[in-house]
């Protein structure tokens, strides 16, 4: 969704400009000076079955579809295509560049360069011959630059969220641990029913607790864990791994703070940010706005 509006900034501050459809493209590149012009493309491989996730998927929005892509005589200096979500293995890539090869190869000669997207958990991936080889391979064959996206695999293990357990109580039968934090600051929690990993979590441990969120929301629900000892309101609960989609989900449902941003580097724990109310009333306040709340209020 690029807006036309913001293009000419966009042109300013990027190198590559890739863009979603061709109607994008027909519209917007000739306003570009000097960002280099290219086509997100659908190759219309799909290898997720949710379709929340999948690039591909009917009626897809992201990119211009292959048969499409291979019907126009538009001027480009690249292609885009993104069609996986955490993939710890190199075998879509390698289906998906085959299926571009096959329909569009006689293209790749005549481009400059090639984003292969992400979506891939290199951090995960121990063999990376595989795709060395085969960046290597597009280089020489289409002399063409190819980039990467890691994303996930570069942040997803950087980021913690620290809470503390403010209640405790008994419902049917189970222990439920209010949490001084709410998952509409981790909204994948909600959105995909993940459950966020734990640092005091004791899989084999005795004691079980529920930890909810502090909003009214019935669902703001961390997901249920298990301790080698009873939770004492208090205690200090360490979610790990929220690098990624956390932070930039973040929301105040309801009017409940966001969470304080520290940085902890070589031992020692700096406050960066901190919210306020004023926070709060700044993103929404308006003179119109408090008259027609009083207004209603009466």
């Amino acid at each position: 969704g690029i807006r036309a509006d913001e293009i000419s900034k966009l042109d300013e501050l990027c190198s590559h400009i890739s863009f979603n459809s061709l109607n994008q493209h027909q519209r917007l590149s000739p306003l570009l000076k000097q960002a280099s012009t290219g086509l997100r493309l659908n190759p219309k491989i799909s290898f997720l079955d949710d379709d929340r996730f999948n690039p591909c998927r009917q009626h897809s929005k992201l990119g211009v579809a292959i048969e499409d892509f291979c019907q126009q005589d538009s001027e480009l200096e690249g292609l885009h295509f993104h069609t996986i979500f955490s993939a710890t293995d190199f075998t879509p890539l390698k289906q998906t560049l085959t299926a571009i090869e096959k329909k569009a190869g006689n293209r790749l000669k005549q481009l400059k360069w090639l984003n292969l997207g992400g979506g891939y958990l290199f951090n995960q991936i121990k063999n990376l011959t595989p795709l060395i080889e085969l960046i290597q391979r597009l280089q020489q064959q289409y002399a063409l630059d190819v980039y990467i996206e890691p994303g996930k695999a570069i942040v997803g293990e950087a980021g913690y969220l620290m809470t503390s357990v403010i209640d405790l109580f008994n419902s049917d039968g189970k222990t439920v641990a209010i949490l001084d934090t709410s998952i509409n600051h981790n909204p994948e929690v909600f959105e995909y029913q993940k459950k966020p990993l734990l640092c005091e979590e004791d899989l084999n441990g005795h004691y079980h607790a529920i930890l909810a969120g502090s909003t009214c929301l019935a669902g703001d629900i961390f997901g249920e864990y298990r301790f080698n000892k009873a939770l004492k309101i208090g205690d200090k609960l360490i979610f790990k791994n929220l690098g990624a989609y956390s932070l930039i989900k973040a929301n105040r449902f309801n009017g409940y703070n966001l969470p304080d941003i520290y940085n902890y580097r070589d031992g020692n724990i700096k406050k960066i940010k901190q919210y306020n109310y004023q926070d709060y009333q700044q993103q929404w306040h308006t003179e119109k706005t408090c008259e027609v709340l009083k207004t209603s209020q009466v």
